[in-house]
């Protein structure tokens, strides 16, 4: 086992298939353990470099891998796609991943902390919350079209569902009008839920001076803090705010070849949630940007109407990926337009 310098693991829920290899690359471990085994054999291991693919479980394997005493690497599975040799089985992938840590230019995914786990846990179950709000009142919409009632859109309507009920009891059975109260309950205990997170998202982004701090910045809240702080962790991983942009897919396609350079819409790679958050957040500065005299605004405006709402918005969106970045790194407040002073957190 002294001879294996790098450890490629294809990850799973209960089978884990192990490729290692020594420093000149060659093949010296081929192995399948379950679970329980994996542990007690990466902890007999002498101190080597393990790669794995960014899954489900993944963060928490790398952080115990870690505190074996091991150097932890995680990639992207579409980086690792191009080591695969021949077909695809587990154990192709263990070696294509051992392969592909030890490349120079491999772009490498950071391991999140448990306590930024924590915090997107949060976020995770918010959204998982709005979505069963939503179906939860199409659904109400839905079944009482079937009896000939129709209801105003917007949340604030189906908080006087009993009053509607009762106004339409002519057109209901003593049954439907008791499921449609059972539904209605439903309806208030998901609202009840996205309430509950909210308060607690904000909670922790008044209690985290970081995000304090980039919510000065134009259309990001505390949502949006919050979880793209979370979600960067330590920003000395990228390079520059460019990175950072394009890492969210906030940057033009591109299909190039020659001196001829094609550039179509937005990667959308990378993590949906915080591109949301930040375009959605962005919408709501380009609503009002003509309203505004500072420099900021100008620009936003006369992006909007050069190029059009939607890119001037997705511009904005990139804008303030880039400063947030800058703002992590260095340390330094948000400098707003109008103001010429520099403060350092």
């Amino acid at each position: 086992m002294k001879d294996i310098k790098v450890l490629g693991i294809d990850l799973a829920k209960n089978v884990f298939q192990l490729h290692g290899a020594d420093a000149r690359g060659n093949g010296v471990l081929k192995k399948r353990l379950s679970r329980e085994k994996l542990i007690e054999f990466i902890a007999s291991l002498s101190p080597c470099l393990i790669g794995l693919e960014a899954c489900g479980g993944a963060h928490y394997w790398a952080r115990t891998f870690e505190r074996m005493g091991h150097r932890v690497q995680m990639m992207s599975p579409q980086f690792v796609k191009p080591y695969v040799k021949s077909n695809k089985n587990d154990a192709n992938d263990a070696e294509a991943i051992a392969e592909a840590v030890t490349r120079p230019t491999m772009r490498f995914v950071p391991i999140k902390k448990i306590e930024q786990q924590d915090v997107l846990l949060v976020h995770r179950a918010r959204e998982l919350a709005i979505k069963q709000r939503i179906a939860q009142a199409n659904q109400i919409r839905g079944l009482l079209a079937e009896y000939g009632i129709v209801i105003s859109k917007g949340f604030s309507h189906l908080e006087k569902l009993p009053e509607i009920l009762e106004r339409y009891e002519h057109q209901l059975t003593a049954v439907s009008k008791e499921i449609f109260l059972h539904l209605h309950e439903q309806f208030q205990v998901y609202k009840k839920q996205v309430e509950d997170y909210d308060k607690k998202i904000k909670q922790q982004a008044n209690d985290d001076p970081r995000c304090q701090a980039i919510q000065n910045i134009e259309g990001v809240g505390p949502i949006t803090a919050s979880a793209i702080v979370a979600t960067i962790g330590d920003p000395k991983t990228f390079k520059n705010g460019r990175e950072v942009a394009a890492w969210l897919g906030l940057v033009p396609k591109q299909h190039s070849s020659g001196n001829k350079v094609t550039l179509g819409g937005i990667t959308k790679r990378g993590d949906r949630y915080i591109r949301m958050l930040l375009v959605h957040g962005a919408r709501s500065v380009v609503n009002i940007c003509e309203n505004k005299t500072d420099r900021k605004s100008q620009w936003v405006a006369d992006k909007k109407k050069r190029c059009g709402y939607n890119k001037a918005t997705v511009a904005l969106a990139n804008k303030n990926a880039r400063v947030i970045w800058a703002m992590l790194a260095t340390g330094e407040c948000y400098r707003k337009a109008d103001t010429a002073e520099t403060q350092v957190v």
